[in-house]
């Protein structure tokens, strides 16, 4: 008799599911960014979603939750209903380094259904208007000789910027000042007034102020340059070898969050990439986009278990720790 009590409700369950898939979404969705409005996440968030919702057919509202190096956010969507209404838009830091710096309230794999992979963005190295240096060695050099007063602005412990930071410094023998904000907007507002020097920032989020001569670049992190800014050479032609960091970013919802729902949610990312207009935009701020055959919940699963795999040895190999 349990049994056959068992079998209904899962039947009945299932069968709900079914049903929430075939009628989502019947309301707006709400894409969580983890960091203040401005940076790159909510820039990527902004322009994908606006396409989501053209092909969910409602709409899709940014909700910004910043601190504590995204935590808040993505624990925020750990904690929602699992219906699809609200998912988050994360990225290396919250679903990789977070994961080895941070005591999370959450499990960044099984707390959480993949939806997607969305984008891939190189860093910059950059810094101030101002600083006397043409060239990543002259800027090594300044950075010697001025290290008890140089300042790099950050996301917070474990960021890119962060880590990007941190190695910058192991491999040049510099060493400066680490300055936490609640998100890469606010450091790109302070680096434009002049109140820090430096920062390693995500591509989406520097270069239109380089293209517009208020900061200055030295290196793409990447091992090619970006095609919408050939003039900014890569770390190994700059001289630092090796010093290759990218930021993907992907799309979760809820554990228990419906197979279909995902499906649906999944096939409006796809839809969203595929649109012509939103590739140029992407392209003119130096995101790659995935093939076609990575934008799902499998790939997006298995490319995360992976990044993982490999960084979290590295990264407490490094002593990175909450502050």
């Amino acid at each position: 008799m349990k049994e056959l009590l068992l079998a209904a409700v899962l039947a009945v369950t299932a069968g709900l599911g079914g049903a929430l898939g075939q009628n989502f979404p019947s309301r707006p969705v709400t894409i969580v960014v983890p960091f203040a409005a401005g940076g790159p996440t909510d820039t990527i968030a902004r322009i994908v979603g606006q396409d989501m919702a053209a092909a969910l057919g409602q709409s899709v509202m940014i909700e910004n939750a910043a601190g504590a190096a995204g935590t808040i956010g993505v624990g925020r969507v750990a904690r929602a209903v699992p219906d699809g209404y609200t998912i988050v838009l994360g990225h290396w830091s919250t679903y990789v380094v977070n994961a080895a710096v941070y005591r999370l309230p959450y499990d960044v794999v099984n707390d959480f259904e993949p939806i997607a992979l969305i984008a891939d963005n190189p860093l910059l190295i950059v810094s101030r208007k101002g600083v006397p240096a043409k060239n990543l060695d002259e800027l090594t050099t300044w950075v010697k000789a001025n290290q008890d007063h140089i300042t790099e602005g950050t996301s917070g412990v474990g960021s890119a910027a962060h880590v990007g930071g941190l190695y910058f410094q192991k491999l040049t023998g510099t060493k400066f000042q680490f300055v936490p904000y609640r998100g890469a907007g606010p450091v790109m507002q302070d680096l434009l007034a002049g109140q820090i020097d430096l920062t390693i920032d995500q591509s989406v989020n520097s270069l239109p102020q380089v293209r517009n001569g208020k900061i200055q670049a030295y290196a793409v992190t990447a091992k090619t340059r970006i095609a919408s800014a050939p003039d900014i050479p890569t770390v190994d032609e700059a001289g630092l070898p090796d010093f290759h960091i990218s930021v993907w970013f992907g799309l979760w919802a809820p554990k228990g969050t419906p197979k279909d729902v995902i499906a649906r949610l999944a096939g409006a990312v796809q839809s969203a990439l595929a649109n012509p207009a939103l590739q140029a935009r992407m392209a003119e701020l130096g995101v790659d986009l995935p093939a076609r055959d990575q934008q799902t919940p499998e790939a997006l699963r298995a490319y995360h278990e992976a990044e993982l795999k490999k960084w979290i040895p590295i990264i407490r190999a490094a002593n990175i720790k909450a502050e």
